[in-house]
């Protein structure tokens, strides 16, 4: 153990479970169910998963994913409050209600260890803007903060963690229902991505939709400039993940490097199962530090 405490995390980081090892931040897994068989939201451990979940959707399956019960949420953190004081940094709340079994269990587990701090923190965060949250928090544990200095930290800045991405593949939108069947085969015929972020809530919000990936990229990066720390100066975090489409990622990614020359490195990262199975391929996310996140 790195610090005084210990941190955890959820699967839907969406960034390599090795690298959540090397940060020193154990992980409790969310699954998925297809055709009655649940799979583990693998982060990068078996290289076959996810291409096995891509090939699924291209048979027309619609994978159903769940929330981590109350259970296996007391049996992960029974297990880290044997080491330790322990922060959880929850999958934010505004995609699932996983974090208040999260909080149940969490105030049961505080009758039978009244010695150890035990803290959970809703990330209203998503994806690796989720990841990003945590390894902010792992910096912070790195460098001797305390648990009530990480979790005051995380609770100022968790809405300052922006989520600025778009859709070349409105297949799964349809799947879900969160589109209309008409609208979904109106939007691939004329070629029409969505342009998304997450508000103050960690919620979804569809703010504008264009023609074509150009122009998603670069509304994208427009959108960026006017909420990320610094503007173009910005020498921060910035992270970008995508759902089975590297070909539109990578040159992304380097436009991104291209354009907030003072980053040091801009990781690419796969979007997991999870995640995934409501988004479907095609999606590509950027995640930075900036302003608080607003409403609408």
């Amino acid at each position: 153990m790195c610090g005084k405490f210990i941190l955890t995390c959820g699967s839907t980081v969406d960034v390599p479970y090795s690298y959540m090892e090397e940060r020193d931040v154990p992980v409790i897994f969310y699954s998925y169910t297809v055709d009655g068989q649940a799979y583990p939201d693998d982060m990068g451990r078996d290289p076959q998963a996810l291409p096995r979940f891509y090939e699924m959707l291209r048979e027309g399956k619609l994978p159903s994913t769940s929330q981590v019960n109350i259970q296996q949420y007391r049996d992960f953190f029974a297990e880290q409050l044997e080491k330790g004081d322990l922060l959880h940094v929850a999958f934010g709340s505004g995609m699932s209600a996983s974090v208040n079994n999260a909080l149940l269990a969490a105030e049961e587990l505080r009758e039978e260890y009244p010695a150890r701090k035990l803290v959970v923190v809703d990330s209203l965060c998503s994806s690796s803007g989720y990841g990003l949250l945590v390894d902010e928090a792992a910096d912070m544990r790195d460098r001797g903060c305390t648990i009530e200095e990480t979790e005051q930290w995380l609770l100022a800045n968790r809405n300052r963690v922006h989520h600025q991405f778009f859709s070349t593949d409105m297949t799964m939108f349809r799947r879900s229902g969160r589109v209309s069947g008409p609208t979904a085969t109106i939007a691939t015929i004329l070629n029409i991505c969505p342009i998304m972020r997450l508000d103050d809530q960690g919620r979804i919000i569809a703010y504008g939709k264009v023609r074509g990936r150009p122009a998603a990229v670069r509304t994208t990066i427009e959108t960026m400039d006017k909420h990320i720390q610094n503007g173009r100066d910005y020498d921060g975090k910035l992270w970008v993940c995508h759902s089975n489409c590297p070909d539109i990622a990578q040159p992304f990614r380097e436009t991104l490097k291209e354009h907030y020359p003072r980053v040091k490195d801009i990781p690419l990262f796969d979007i997991g199962t999870i995640i995934a199975a409501h988004c479907g391929p095609g999606t590509v996310a950027a995640f930075f530090m900036g302003d608080e996140r607003t409403p609408e």
